[in-house]
């Protein structure tokens, strides 16, 4: 078949029928095929990717080492066509195109596309209104004032589909379900080089929220999954809400699945009924875990839990952990309210071991608390705690019974829990109790410590952390057990000396522990690749039992991180400071730290 009878075939098709053939060809990239070269002259920049992706050869034009003559001339008188198009987007909308078709070798084509965009189109006028019940809304009114096609700019159709398509968004996100783009025209004058721009969005009335129901969950109970919501019957029907609302029940960790669907066909007086599909995962579950931490040692932990006792949406927890230094076993009961997402009750129950080089002390504890959220990452708790203490510091040895009742406020504003770059972290705890409770001793605590990291050029990140305590107490420091009293040095408090070795003395030399506690520290890490960094810091602080008779301990030094999914890697090498004799130690850590 030579080409004037392919010619005459094309004759009889429609040139739309032939263009839509070649189009539904698999593209390749530009260049693949050895035989044919693709080369394109007098643009540049986005423009260029753009005619680039528009001369992509088609599949069929080189088969089997053998370039099809008849689809590359078809190709041919087709390129100029489709660089005009790929040219609009950017304003040019009268470019000169010349197109060779070239055989440099037997058997290699080479189609060169020389093309002078010319003087791109200009805009000559600009009307973006909004009309309709949202009309008064502020968001509209600043969104049409920060168009970004002004009278005089270069006429970018990517920028007026974003913009356009950013208004549209925002009146799905404030509830105009209905919104739309009556008119919606770019009337271009080609001789002119000048285009008028005319959008105009119609927002339709707003809907609220209705009535929300769950399915695929039976187990649960209605209530309890509705503290889950982000939102409430009446409020603004805000897709921002129902992301967070699926995000809520994500994090839960009891679903698989979950899919929120808004109903606007049934909606009535504007209220549109909510409906949430949910798959359960695994209620009960069996975790293990490994770790290591100078102040701990090497470290294992098996835990249990139950998301759904009852049936209720209650929460079973066991762990046991075993380390070298420490080891413990406790049971919590957790009765989520229904009307807060945060917001709950706990009972729990402990023992614990620890030893350390400054004391050794036995712990069984029972507790309850009640906590409530005051917004995102607040919350405040009042508890009670009951314990029984058996330690032994230094020679003496001591058993104590306290009724502990406290009540403590936090609130965290990291970014990321796994690597923050930005973001605090404050909390304040008093607790105390007297022996009209029961208790062996009478004593009164405030506890307060914060941490902040700030972001810095050069990928620096700025940290600091600091913690405060003070006792107040008549009877002598000895009726205080080993777990109310206040130690310093380790990996989070005074790095460059080991974990609790830091703090008042006896007569004999040996740490005891004090009634107040003031650490600090400072860190300037830089973050290297993706899940690097390298930190240079300064840590200061210790235990006393007089405000008037302060020695802070100090060490600096450098560090190494590495950003894994369960927290940080960390290793520091700190040196003493302002000491006799200063030595080096190596502190090792995993886990999350703030």
């Amino acid at each position: 078949m030579n080409l004037k009878i392919f010619r005459r075939m094309i004759s009889f098709f429609p040139a739309t029928v032939i263009f839509c053939l070649v189009s539904l060809a698999v593209v390749t990239p530009l260049f693949a095929a050895e035989q044919v070269e693709v080369e394109i002259e007098g643009v540049e920049g986005d423009a260029l990717k753009n005619v680039q992706a528009a001369l992509a050869l088609p599949e069929g034009i080189v088969t089997d080492g053998r370039v099809n003559t008849l689809w590359l001339d078809y190709f041919r008188l087709k390129a100029a066509e489709k660089i005009r198009n790929a040219l609009e987007p950017f304003g040019y909308y009268s470019p000169d195109i010349v197109i060779d078709l070239k055989t440099p070798e037997k058997d290699r084509y080479r189609i060169l596309a020389r093309i002078k965009p010319g003087p791109p189109v200009r805009i000559s006028a600009v009307n973006i209104s909004v009309q309709g019940p949202g009309t008064d809304e502020t968001s509209f009114r600043e969104l049409v004032s920060k168009f970004p096609l002004k009278k005089g700019d270069i006429l970018l159709h990517g920028e007026y589909e974003k913009a356009k398509g950013e208004l549209k968004a925002l009146a799905l996100e404030t509830g105009y379900l209905d919104a739309d783009f009556p008119i919606h025209k770019i009337l271009v004058n080609r001789e002119e080089k000048s285009a008028a721009i005319e959008l105009l969005l119609e927002t339709g009335p707003q809907y609220r929220f209705g009535a929300t129901s769950f399915e695929g969950a039976p187990r649960y109970p209605q209530s309890f999954l509705k503290r889950y919501l982000a939102y409430k019957p009446g409020e603004v029907l805000a897709s921002a809400k129902l992301r967070q609302t699926q995000l809520n029940l994500m994090n839960s960790e009891r679903f698989s699945e979950v899919v929120p669907v808004t109903e606007k066909e049934k909606a009535e007086d504007l209220r549109v009924p909510v409906t949430i599909t949910i798959k359960p995962g695994f209620s009960r579950r069996l975790r293990t875990g490994v770790g290591y931490g100078t102040d701990t040692g090497a470290r294992f932990s098996i835990n249990y839990s139950d998301l759904n006792s009852l049936s209720r949406g209650y929460e079973l927890r066991s762990e046991l952990n075993i380390a070298e230094r420490l080891q413990g076993a406790g049971v919590t009961y957790l009765i989520p309210s229904y009307k807060n997402l945060n917001s709950f009750t706990e009972f729990r129950g402990n023992i614990q071991h620890e030893e350390t080089d400054t004391y050794e002390t036995r712990i069984f504890a029972l507790e309850t608390n009640r906590t409530r959220s005051f917004g995102k990452g607040r919350s405040g708790s009042v508890y009670l705690r009951l314990l029984y203490e058996d330690s032994t510091i230094a020679s003496e040895t001591d058993r104590a019974f306290l009724v502990l009742p406290g009540i403590r406020f936090s609130a965290n504003r990291y970014d990321n829990l796994m690597r923050p770059t930005s973001g605090y972290l404050y909390s304040a705890e008093v607790r105390g109790t007297h022996e009209y409770l029961g208790s062996d001793t009478d004593m009164l605590q405030v506890i307060l410590q914060g941490s902040v990291i700030v972001p810095l050029p050069w990928r620096l990140s700025f940290y600091s952390r600091i913690k405060g305590a003070a006792t107040a107490q008549n009877d002598s420091l000895r009726q205080i057990p080993a777990s109310l009293r206040f130690f310093a040095g380790g990996d989070r408090s005074v790095r460059g000396y080991e974990y609790q070795s830091l703090g008042p003395k006896n007569e004999e030399g040996e740490v005891v522990g004090g009634k107040h506690l003031l650490v600090g520290s400072i860190e300037l890490e830089r973050a290297l690749f993706s899940d690097w960094g390298i930190a240079a810091f300064y840590d200061a602080g210790n235990s006393f039992n007089s405000f008037s008779d302060i020695q802070l301990y100090q060490g600096a030094g450098v560090g190494v991180r590495y950003y894994t999914q369960i927290g940080a890697i960390k290793v520091d090498i700190a040196r003493q400071i302002a000491v006799e004799n200063p030595k080096f130690r190596i502190h090792f850590s995993i886990g999350i730290e703030l």
